[in-house]
């Protein structure tokens, strides 16, 4: 049995920087906050390769005094605390003295220092190799040079003067060059950039004051002035269409002062990620408040949906423990249900005074409403094609006045799986290439790809056919009708089934689609003019790292400046849907930091969701022939039974169940 024995202070760092290095993003949030403890106003940050290659960070701070460099290399040597109690306000955004010691030991690393003041002390560099401190030529050098310290994986080298400007470069180079196997765990250099910029974007945040500039393989990715209007870094970080839809809130209360900008219910996200929390400068997570900011918006999004939110608390340094987290990222407070009730009461008492009013955004009259933009149109007529023109559903007086009769068409005449897809390539103008124009009604009659707003209330001259509520038509031999715009009830041999629409939509899309995914046989359509989509930086690298993924679902992404991607293709399935949405809600799916999904996994899970995105809604009234044609895609899938996402698709009420609740058993 080995005996307990002391670990060598490489191992110990090297330890450390497994808790406070995972990635080069880490990197480059250690040496920003050091950067910004230093008091700078301009910082710079150069990356190589993702972070892996190279790291630079210039700042015109303070500078390190050249008696304190190799300190600054060493384990658990601060100049932020100096006692216990100090933990307890702390005002600066370090204070362990970990992370240059880590990063030293894992990396090669060159720091250059001066200070405005420069002087030479008793116990310089410079002294000790024999200069006398009162010679006035290197009085005069001493003003004008800075010293540099060298790290070659925990190998240190003396301080050595240098030239350099006021202030503090750091570049650490081949980063985990002497653990191998933390640099096989590294993701793509887009990947890799993309949580850097996730880093460097919560600083410029919190800090709007500060001029920065990030750079990638020597182009400029952010350059951003200082301003003393946080709305307008955000409006360079996140684009206008986000900073046109925030609302600005502002609460103090007992010495706690909230301030900051929280989303329209109109914008929102599947994830929490885009809601920023800054504690005293610092970005921090903290489950209370977030679960506060939630609370707030009940009643305000749809289930699933996440606000968007950009606060900062101002709080006593005295009344929040930051030393409970390697990454002080998260922290402790001393009342946090004092804090829950102030921001919930903060955003609530602001919204009761808004209006929350939706705005609809009418499609053009290319989409399927007149120029003078008439009357209603007939509900129902959104759905009607199942086919292209040529098929079923090509209009003629006959099939018109057919469209709401009750009388049962023949089984031939039923659109099979491969029908209903095609149905979808009839396409908006405006997104894609000329098409040959016809006289004919249905050429402009959309199919069941729906778009997540709400169906078109305007009508043209080529649709005169007239609403009328959906009554009970048959299927062969059953009878069926459309309850709440939502479910179907259907007589069978043995009672009733209802049927949940959008479920059972939603497996027939997926069972279509999913085949010829894994045949790369996906019909697309190239769009004429493409459309560009602003995200974040970290958003654009992931779609460009999954960009031939995207291919095989038929959506053709490129890159188009530093947080802007290009669609010029997209699956003729969802030309109904919102492709900016579509692209973003693609990004978030596609961010899942805890792990590095297979392909296969990735595509059966954007399937899902593009399922979904296509597939009918709850609350979109079907007419006759779409209810009779949607029951029978249901016998010709494998699971009939249950949606792609395992919720089932239909409840059986059995005849022996109905006549026992009505007591007809005796």
């Amino acid at each position: 049995m080995s005996r307990i024995h002391p670990l060598d202070t490489s191992v110990v760092n090297k330890i450390a920087a497994g808790e406070v290095i995972e990635r080069p993003a880490n990197v480059v949030k250690e040496l920003l906050e050091n950067s910004l403890d230093a008091l700078a106003s301009r910082i710079e940050v150069d990356i190589e390769a993702g972070g892996g290659e190279l790291i630079r960070i210039v700042d015109d701070g303070e500078g390190i005094h050249p008696d304190d460099l190799l300190l600054a290399v060493t384990a658990h040597a601060t100049s932020k605390i100096t006692t216990a109690d100090d933990l307890f306000r702390v005002q600066t955004m370090g204070f362990r003295g970990e992370a240059l010691a880590s990063i030293a030991e894992v990396s090669r690393l060159r720091i250059r220092s001066r200070q405005p003041d420069s002087a030479v002390s008793a116990t310089s560099p410079t002294r000790e190799r024999g200069v006398a401190a009162d010679d006035p030529s290197l009085a005069r050098r001493a003003n004008l040079t800075g010293y540099e310290i060298l790290s070659d994986c925990g190998q240190i080298t003396p301080p050595q003067p240098c030239g350099c400007p006021i202030g503090t470069q750091i570049e650490v180079r081949q980063l985990f060059a002497n653990t191998p196997v933390r640099r096989k765990f590294l993701k793509s250099t887009a990947t890799e950039f993309g949580y850097i910029t996730e880093h460097f974007t919560r600083i410029a945040l919190a800090q709007p004051r500060l001029h920065l500039v990030l750079r990638h393989n020597g182009k400029v990715v952010f350059e951003l002035p200082g301003t003393q209007q946080l709305l307008d870094r955000i409006r360079l970080l996140f684009g206008n269409e986000l900073a046109d839809n925030l609302i600005p809130v502002e609460s103090e209360s007992q010495g706690v002062r909230m301030w900051g900008y929280v989303g329209h219910p109109s914008v929102s996200k599947s994830t929490r990620k885009s809601q920023n929390l800054f504690l005293n400068g610092r970005w921090i997570q903290d489950r209370s408040l977030q679960h506060a900011l939630t609370e707030a918006y009940r009643g305000l999004l749809m289930i699933g949906r996440q606000p968007i939110s950009f606060l900062f608390l101002e709080v006593p340094a005295e009344i929040v423990d930051v030393n409970v987290h390697p990454t002080k990222t998260e922290v402790r407070f001393a009342d946090s249900q004092a804090l829950f009730r102030q921001l919930l009461s903060m955003l609530r008492t602001k919204f009761l005074s808004l209006n929350f009013e939706s705005t609809m955004h009418l499609p053009s009259t290319s989409s399927g409403f007149s120029a003078a933009g008439a009357g209603p149109r007939p509900r129902g007529v959104e759905l009607q094609a199942w086919q292209p023109a040529s098929g079923f559903g090509a209009s003629n007086s006959s099939t018109n006045s057919s469209l709401w009769s009750n009388t049962p068409r023949p089984p031939a005449e039923l659109p099979r799986v491969g029908e209903l897809a095609a149905g979808f390539t009839d396409h908006a103008p405006s997104r894609s290439e000329p098409t040959s124009s016809s006289s004919e009604p249905s050429a402009d009659v959309a199919s069941f790809a729906i778009s997540d707003q709400p169906p078109s209330n305007a009508s043209s001259e080529s649709t005169p056919t007239t609403a009328a509520p959906p009554g009970p038509v048959s299927h062969g031999e059953l009878r069926a009708m459309q309850i709440r715009d939502t479910y179907i009830v259907v007589e069978t041999d043995e009672g009733l089934t209802l049927i949940d629409q959008h479920a059972l939509h939603e497996r027939i899309m997926y069972e279509y689609l999913r085949p010829r995914v894994l045949n790369n046989a996906v019909e697309s359509q190239r769009m004429l003019v493409p459309e560009t989509v602003e995200l974040t930086p970290k958003e654009t690298a992931l779609l460009l790292e999954y960009a031939d993924v995207l291919n095989q679902l038929g959506l053709g992404v490129q890159e188009f400046g530093r947080q802007t991607v290009l669609v010029d293709r997209y699956p003729v399935m969802l030309k109904k849907a919102n492709l900016p949405q579509l692209v973003r809600d693609l990004a978030e799916q596609l961010d899942q930091p805890e792990k590095t999904p297979d392909r296969r996994d990735l595509l059966d899970s954007l399937l899902h969701m593009m399922s979904c995105k296509a597939a009918i809604k709850a609350g979109q009234r079907l007419s006759p022939e779409e209810i009779d044609s949607l029951l029978a895609q249901r016998h010709l899938i494998d699971d009939a039974h249950h949606c792609p996402h395992g919720r089932p698709t239909a409840l059986v009420l059995t005849e022996n169940e109905l006549e026992r609740q009505f007591g007809r058993l005796g």
